[in-house]
């Protein structure tokens, strides 16, 4: 079944697979904007689902040299102020808890920048001259989450807010190493060749769970929304240590 390619063009006719195929691509892509922000002593970083992804891989790479959270939700953290450097980003530019997010953050006098790739964000950062990093055309949020993480990482680099050096460069040199690496997982690769496609057989039937150290974490939780958005099943995921005190 999974070499027959006639079958998976008609299961995956919008070409979810060959966007896979393609993700090196978007850690080449340049993004531009550079930021001089002044006095910042923490990060927030407000998007949902896939529009989040980016910003979870950046907290186990490069990470950065202040706290940096998360915020998945309509409300933000009560230390959010002028010292906060507040990242608002939406693939569609339309989420709305990211739209509230973004409303209590400029009642805070945060320092704000937007990434997206059009809609409400969009018409928001040009209006009100906030920096702004557009995102490429992918599909769907959860297939863009390498252009979340290239274009969050170009930004805070230019504030001198990420820890390792030379991080988008070396999220470029990254795109040659999955070029190569997983030119074997492709549909055209028979089965008996293709991990991508064993590990698809061995999980038909099943719900699976994924399990990761911190540093990992991202990539299993990335596991975890692919089996529910892609494959429509269910799925579960967590990290170590915690795992070591609940699950086990």
């Amino acid at each position: 079944m999974l070499d027959d390619l006639k079958y998976i063009h008609e299961r995956d006719a919008q070409d979810a697979l060959g966007i896979a195929e393609k993700q090196w691509q978007q850690l080449e892509h340049a993004f531009t904007v550079q930021i001089k922000p002044e006095n910042i002593s923490n990060i927030v970083f407000a998007g949902m689902g896939g529009s989040a992804l980016g910003a979870l891989i950046s907290q186990s790479w490069p990470m950065y040299k202040v706290p940096f959270e998360i915020c998945r939700n309509y409300q933000i953290p009560a230390y959010v102020g002028r010292d906060t450097l507040f990242v608002a980003s939406s693939y569609s530019g339309n989420t709305e808890e990211t739209l509230s997010a973004l409303e209590a953050a400029e009642a805070k006098q945060a320092q704000i920048v937007v990434i997206a790739s059009g809609g409400r964000l969009r018409a928001i950062a040009e209006e009100k001259g906030y920096p702004f990093e557009l995102l490429p055309e992918a599909g769907q949020p959860r297939f863009a989450a390498l252009y979340g993480l290239k274009a969050l990482v170009t930004i805070l680099e230019s504030a001198g807010l990420v820890e390792v050096d030379k991080a988008e460069k070396k999220l470029k040199d990254a795109a040659k190493f999955l070029k190569v690496h997983t030119a074997n997982w492709t549909p055209i690769v028979p089965a008996k060749n293709n991990l991508a496609k064993q590990v698809a057989l061995e999980c038909m039937g099943k719900s699976p769970v994924i399990y990761a150290g911190p540093r990992l974490f991202p990539a299993a939780y990335k596991w975890k929304i692919s089996f529910n958005e892609n494959a429509k099943n269910v799925a579960w995921c967590n990290a170590y240590p915690e795992f070591n005190h609940n699950e086990m």
